[in-house]
């Protein structure tokens, strides 16, 4: 069983293709891991690293994940696209949260549809 996951989550309504959803997925993942305290990260990559990616409809919807994420101290990754293959520059894509207990993210994102 493991103890620590990381949760990614897209927005299903930018339709990215599989190339650009899968940059914004490692984005969100590596930026959110850059914000968790070491002895965290060690226990995850421990663990082998599990990550599941989410979806949501919209980017209120993002948002506000990405409020309740920070209010319950989680590591989080906002994501916003350059703009130079398929969607405009500033466009919010993706949201990294954690590695962090995967009890406490499923209380967080358990209603989430899995990508």
């Amino acid at each position: 069983m493991f103890v620590y996951k990381q949760c990614i989550i897209i927005r299903s309504d930018l339709r990215l293709s599989t190339g650009k959803l899968a940059v914004q997925v490692a984005h969100a993942a590596i930026g959110a891991y850059e914000l968790t305290e070491p002895k965290i990260r060690r226990k995850w990559k421990e663990e082998g690293q599990k990550k599941v990616v989410l979806e949501v409809s919209e980017l209120k919807e993002l948002h506000e994940l990405e409020k309740k994420a920070k209010r319950l101290g989680f590591p989080v990754a906002l994501i916003t696209d350059a703009g130079l293959t398929e969607i405009p520059p500033g466009t919010v894509t993706a949201l990294g949260i954690g590695p962090a207990k995967s009890e406490e993210l499923d209380e967080l994102t358990g209603h989430l549809k899995l990508l």
